[in-house]
């Protein structure tokens, strides 16, 4: 089980890391919302827990509840910009289906 990195994605937590001035890495998880089922969700790992899983790329974490990796192994976190805007960007195997808005999604 993993959730990877690219480099673009590991150097944008990194520096939000180094601006915030304190940090392990990034937690990821899945919220239920939308019209497809669940969101994603980000914030700061500052610890991990008993419960958490670790994985990391580029020497960057990103830190997952055990309760939801089955939703995001395999996944691979991208950071893109484009025009004014710029987000993380998941290539989730696990997804069978997205919202048109691409706000949510769906697993079997």
């Amino acid at each position: 089980m993993a959730i990877t990195l690219t480099e673009s994605a590991a150097k944008h937590i990194q520096s939000t890391l180094a601006n915030r001035g304190k940090g392990l890495g990034l937690r990821v998880g899945i919220k239920k919302v939308g019209c497809s089922g669940f969101a994603y969700t980000f914030d700061f790992a500052d610890e991990i827990g008993a419960n958490d899983l670790a994985f990391d790329s580029y020497d960057t974490k990103v830190v997952v509840d055990k309760e939801v990796i089955g939703y995001l192994d395999g996944s691979v976190l991208d950071f893109q910009k484009s025009g004014f805007g710029s987000a993380f960007k998941f290539q989730n195997p696990n997804v069978k289906a997205e919202c048109g808005c691409g706000e949510s999604f769906s697993v079997e």
